[in-house]
């Protein structure tokens, strides 16, 4: 007797126009008929339906599907397995996208707590970087300093933010003064001004010691939205950033008594940087 293309339909959870595709393409067509001559599904035609319905469950595409149906000798296993390795890898990719999007949720909810009016008003050029934070949360997220410097932005008010903002801005006059003079990158000036950078971080985020404040500013030179954060592209120079780096690394050896490197070069403002190029971030 068989089955009416709408009872299979019903029963199997698929459309009436997805059976007639089937049909059509040869993947699935009824072998019955009725007296009337309509086509109807037999059992076989309902064993092989599960059939494709299970791979297309697991996400094969309907030429691999035939391409499986068609070969009696075909090693259904190995494509199994090939699929359940490609599976694996998207869940593993998934799982990556849904950790950085978490962290996005969480620097956007510890982040500023200002209006978007507010931050223009506040922060002028130095604007916020959701791409840039995130990845800083992914890195930094088991770093009690991290935590706490989060914890400290998202606490400040807005009062708090002009006084910081204003804070910066004086110390990134010293800083474009010191470069523009020709100061050595490991002479006193520039250290006294990488000095003030770090007590700018302990004073608003979080306790920054030497060792911290060279990593900071190895983001700083490697990274351009790190180095727009203390310095917008309208104000950066080629240089300035690995200028900023090595005046960073002479004061942490100042401080910890630990001597230089040997023969290490100055870094004048002559020197090419990418990071005159670099894009806003907050």
């Amino acid at each position: 007797m068989g089955y009416t293309v709408g009872q299979v339909s019903a029963f199997a959870g698929v459309t009436v126009r997805t059976l007639h595709h089937y049909d059509r393409t040869g993947l699935l067509s009824p072998g019955d008929r009725s007296r009337t001559g309509y086509r109807r599904y037999a059992d076989a035609d309902l064993a092989r339906l599960q059939q494709i319905l299970f791979y297309r469950e697991l996400g094969f595409s309907l030429d691999e599907i035939t391409a499986i149906l068609a070969d009696p000798q075909a090693n259904a296993l190995d494509h199994l397995r090939t699929r359940q390795r490609r599976l694996a890898e998207e869940i593993a990719r998934l799982q990556r996208l849904a950790e950085v999007a978490e962290r996005a949720v969480e620097v956007q909810q510890t982040g500023v707590s200002l209006t978007p009016e507010e931050r223009f008003e506040v922060f002028g050029e130095i604007v916020f970087d959701l791409s840039y934070a995130t990845e800083a949360q992914l890195k930094w997220r088991d770093s009690d300093g991290h935590r706490q410097a989060m914890a400290r932005a998202a606490a400040h008010t807005k009062e708090d933010w002009r006084r910081l903002m204003a804070e910066a801005a004086d110390w990134r006059a010293e800083l474009l003064a010191a470069f523009d003079d020709g100061e050595p990158a490991d002479g006193e000036r520039a250290m006294d001004v990488a000095e003030a950078h770090r007590l700018h971080v302990t004073r608003w985020f979080t306790p920054c010691p030497p060792d911290m404040h060279r990593r900071v500013a190895a983001d700083f030179a490697a990274d351009p939205r790190a180095f727009a954060l203390v310095v917008p592209p309208s104000q950066q120079r080629p240089g300035l950033a690995a200028y900023l780096h090595e005046a960073v690394h002479a004061n942490a050896s100042r401080r910890t008594g630990a001597l230089p490197a040997p023969n290490a070069p100055h870094v004048r403002k002559t020197h090419e940087d990418p990071d005159r190029h670099g894009r806003l971030a907050r």
